[in-house]
């Protein structure tokens, strides 16, 4: 599997021939680099991990674009519709569900879930985190926002990820001591991608505490923003 981080929440996993975005928020993300056509060409699927501005991003207009099919919570699904998209798939915690060649389940994370509008704030739903499981690739957990929690482990039992993509950037999620106490406590053995961090300066300006703490208990992954890299199972 080809993944590439756009900075912030946002990755783009292409594999068998598809592509697919999570949390596409590239227009006003400092740590996206490029431009938007390029980075969500030929892209047909768009998770969603829960409906805050900077991880629905452009979804809508990427959706259009690309007769994307848009994967959110039945909340945030419902919301996107009177958006403009028009191929929705809606599901929530604890769901599975099949699509061209790969499943997406829907996870507990604690965070919360809303946009913005005419001052005043939308309910989208719960916030999740996304498994995502194609033939012969890697699994992959993002977590999406949220803290600490011990059932961690038990979705880790589940749904056996190769891979998990943490926030650590702090304030709005873990920052890099809880992260990596996560990581300790239930996903030690794995290889850890840091995201959330580095895109604003309310944020973990870098990943180097987090690495230095996790130290031995995982595989930790920097990314580079826009710069592909290969994992296998």
């Amino acid at each position: 599997m080809k993944i590439t981080w756009f900075g912030h929440s946002a990755f783009r996993f292409d594999f068998a021939g598809r592509a697919v975005l999570i949390d596409p928020f590239l227009t006003g993300n400092p740590g996206f680099k490029g431009d938007v056509a390029s980075a969500s060409a030929g892209v047909r699927h768009i998770l969603l991990t829960h409906g805050h501005f900077d991880h629905v991003g452009d979804t809508v207009d990427i959706a259009a674009a690309n007769a994307a099919t848009v994967v959110a919570n039945a909340d945030l699904a419902g919301w996107l519709g009177t958006q403009g998209v028009e191929s929705l798939e809606m599901m929530n915690t604890g769901g599975t569900i099949h699509l061209d060649g790969f499943s997406v389940s829907m996870v507990r994370a604690d965070h919360s879930s809303g946009m913005v509008r005419d001052g005043a704030t939308v309910y989208l739903g719960n916030a999740n985190g996304l498994i995502v499981k194609a033939p012969g690739e890697p699994t992959i957990w993002h977590m999406g926002d949220t803290d600490i929690f011990s059932d961690m482990a038990l979705i880790a039992e589940i749904h056996q990820p190769d891979v998990v993509i943490v926030p650590i950037g702090d304030r709005f999620t873990m920052g890099p001591e809880t992260a990596a106490l996560a990581v300790s406590r239930y996903l030690g053995g794995l290889t850890i991608i840091p995201a959330h961090y580095a895109s604003f300066g309310l944020l973990e300006a870098n990943a180097e505490r987090f690495v230095a703490l996790v130290g031995d208990e995982a595989t930790v992954k920097v990314p580079e923003s826009g710069v592909a890299f290969v994992l296998g199972r």
